[in-house]
């Protein structure tokens, strides 16, 4: 089942057009990666799926995009509730300027959770999906700026993860960290879409292949193509595909 469509997508920032009628749908369970050069359209995509473009101005989006079914355009869309179900990982962590704690537990706070113990299981939980418990079990009072560059990204996803989203999107999650902390940050994408669906943007052809069940290979806004991972890194349907991936151009 799909748990994202999005349909005829054409998005403008002013007049300049950013995206042209891009069609695609992400199977529950599945990580995407969205692939391509850079200024390609696969951020702003990306963005466009929990409605984060809405903070840019000028932008100008028409289409359909549904999660659950619904269309995320609608005037009756809870945007809150919707970057609840659609969570989002940015390329530079950014922790809060709170303790460990406070960061995982700053979410199921803003949707009125309050008690004590929830909060702890809350955030134990999160922390070990994230894969980061055991190192910062002691520490949970400590200030989050005090932790290495991976720490402070699976921190971040670990601060998606317990509000209890149903898609994760990821824009670059590892480029800025180092080989070790970005093979942590693989291992645990893998492990998070049994529970989760997953959206990734990564220039890492690597990785894509490393990591994903399907690719959408974005040219100058467009979708070139999208299938099973597998088929696009060793036969890609289209030569512009295959001149991207083989490193003739981007």
């Amino acid at each position: 089942m799909a748990i994202i469509e999005a349909t005829n997508i054409n998005l403008f920032y002013g007049q300049k057009q950013a995206l042209f009628d891009v069609n695609l749908a992400f199977q529950e369970h599945t990580v995407n990666a969205l692939i391509g050069p850079s200024g390609c359209g696969k951020s702003t995509f990306l963005r466009s799926l929990n409605r984060m473009n809405d903070l840019m101005p000028n932008v100008t989006i028409t289409g359909e995009i549904k999660v659950d079914g619904q269309n995320i355009f609608s005037p009756t869309t809870d945007l809150v509730q919707l970057r609840k179900k659609v969570g989002m990982v940015f390329q530079q962590p950014n922790p809060f300027p709170f303790s460990i704690y406070d960061n995982v537990a700053f979410g199921p706070r803003i949707h009125g959770i309050r008690d004590k113990q929830i909060l702890d299981e809350l955030v134990e939980t999160s922390l070990k999906q994230a894969d980061l418990w055991e190192a910062v079990k002691d520490r949970l009072q400590d200030n989050a700026a005090g932790m290495s560059g991976g720490q402070q990204q699976r921190l971040c996803i670990a601060r998606v993860l317990a509000v209890k989203p149903e898609v994760i999107l990821m824009d670059e999650p590892t480029s800025a960290l180092d080989p070790v902390s970005s093979g942590k940050i693989e291992n645990l994408i893998y492990d998070l879409k049994s529970d989760y669906t997953i959206v990734i943007v990564t220039h890492n052809m690597q990785q894509a292949s490393r990591i994903s069940d399907n690719t959408a290979f974005f040219l100058s806004g467009k979708v070139i193509e999208f299938d099973k991972t597998a088929h696009i890194f060793s036969n890609p349907s289209d030569k512009r595909t295959d001149d991207y991936i083989s490193g003739r151009f981007g």
